[in-house]
């Protein structure tokens, strides 16, 4: 389980050096995080060490990922900025 402490850096690595970016993941760390099981979680850190170039042309669907499991967290980010 994620403590306070992990959380904390996790929303400090949310805020990237592009705005389209930091809209996704700001809001999608302080709503729906505590939400994710412990896979899933792991999953989201692990995407937070990505690339911004690579992270922006995943969620704007200019690219595909090739990891299957953040390929499902980025679908599940994107799904729950349209709701």
């Amino acid at each position: 389980m994620f403590d306070k402490k992990r959380v904390n850096r996790l929303r400090w690595a949310c805020r990237r050096g592009m705005l389209e970016l930091d809209v996704l993941f700001m809001p999608f760390v302080e709503d729906a995080f505590n939400d994710l099981d412990e896979q899933q979680q792991l999953t989201f850190e692990r995407l937070l060490t990505c690339d911004d170039p690579d992270l922006y042309a995943w969620f704007m669907g200019h690219q595909k990922c090739d990891d299957a499991q953040l390929r499902d967290m980025i679908k599940f980010i994107l799904n729950r900025v349209k709701v």
